[in-house]
């Protein structure tokens, strides 16, 4: 069996790297190998590797558990490769031996964790995706019991079906009971004495689930989607736990996002600043805006079209594009255009620079 690729490598970082440049890195291979953008053959394959192992090292419980175990503890005790779910050690061990002290109620199953990665697109106005996980159900064959075709197991020998061991003990203060979780059948009462085979005997197995998820308008990069009774089986009729999946956004060529605002830079050049410019603004919706712009536009200015940013996430309307204005000023400039910008600044004279003096007669008059 070929172990899975080191998390490290599939992002191109080192092993103590920060989460910011794990994050870095995971967006821009992201964009890369994304199937909707790359066709190549193995963009897929790729695909789920970059996300698989943002998924163990952008949680920091998960990357210091393969960082101390790598991929050699697939027991369930340490990491599990990039195929494991939250909870699945836990699970089989409740399914498998029992629990340490002996509860004959239900039990709730455990909660799982997976993650899907989208176009920044479909976070802005929803989208519905499909996700493969897998997850821990009762044995279809023994119905959780382990025994082969659901017989009734076994009362164990060891306690007579209590679950307990009692011993009698002496002490400086006479005798006490000391009461201890029975070892042969895991605290249970009971033995598997004939095996389900489909299981061997262990009562669960483990299962490849395919759903298809809605994600709402207006989600946010890192933000989580609850699945209620999709995650492993509860037992003694116990509810099953939730799946939880965590949206990673892939970034926009074009727009940054700010709460509910889009923010679109606009560069412009000195002329276009000075003189002020009717543009057409491109949208998240594909469809441009045209904006008006008067002279003297400043570096850093923000004009704002309204309703054209995110949709609200728990509510109606959306937010705003803001655009800001970014002017360049040219670093190579041809011999007519630095005469013409000689005319220019000419024409315009040279603007008054405050000296010290006249800095502190202000402050002087203010205070008068």
């Amino acid at each position: 069996m070929t172990s899975p690729p080191d998390p490290y490598e599939v992002l191109g970082v080192a092993q103590s790297a920060s989460s910011e440049e794990i994050k870095k890195s995971f967006r821009r291979l992201a964009m890369e190998y994304h199937p909707d953008r790359n066709k190549e053959a193995d963009a897929e394959t790729r695909f789920k590797e970059i996300n698989n192992a943002y998924e163990i090292l952008s949680d920091q419980e998960k990357r210091a558990r393969y960082d101390r175990y790598g991929h050699s503890a697939n027991d369930g005790q340490g990491f599990a490769g990039f195929e494991s779910m939250g909870g699945f050690g836990d699970i089989f061990d409740a399914f498998f031996r029992g629990s340490t002290t002996r509860r004959s109620g239900p039990q709730r199953g455990s909660d799982l964790e997976t993650s899907i990665t989208i176009d920044f697109e479909k976070a802005i106005f929803g989208t519905e995706e499909e996700i493969n996980f897998q997850r821990i159900e009762r044995c279809s064959d023994c119905r959780g019991n382990g025994q082969l075709n659901g017989e009734d197991r076994s009362t164990c020998k060891n306690c007579d079906g209590t679950g307990e061991i009692r011993r009698v003990q002496q002490s400086l203060f006479g005798q006490y009971v000391n009461v201890a979780s029975c070892s042969s059948c895991d605290a249970t009462g009971s033995v598997v004495t004939n095996p389900c085979v489909k299981c061997n005997g262990k009562g669960a197995e483990r299962i490849d689930v395919n759903r298809t998820i809605k994600i709402p308008a207006g989600i946010e990069d890192g933000q989580q989607i609850r699945l209620a009774g999709e995650g492993s089986a509860g037992l003694h009729g116990g509810a099953a736990g939730n799946l939880y999946i965590q949206l990673n956004v892939l970034p926009h060529d074009l727009f940054n996002r700010v709460d509910q605002d889009l923010v679109y830079e606009l560069p412009l050049n000195i002329a276009q600043a000075s003189l002020g410019i009717n543009i057409e603004i491109p949208t998240i919706d594909g469809e441009p805006h045209e904006l008006k712009l008067k002279s003297g536009i400043q570096h850093g200015e923000i004009h704002v079209i309204k309703g054209k940013g995110v949709p609200h996430l728990r509510g109606s309307g959306r937010g705003n594009l803001l655009v800001r204005t970014h002017i360049i000023t040219p670093k190579k400039l041809s011999s007519e255009q630095k005469k013409l910008l000689n005319q220019l600044a000419e024409s315009l004279g040279t603007p008054d620079v405050p000296t010290d003096n006249s800095i502190f007669e202000k402050i002087r008059d203010s205070f008068a």
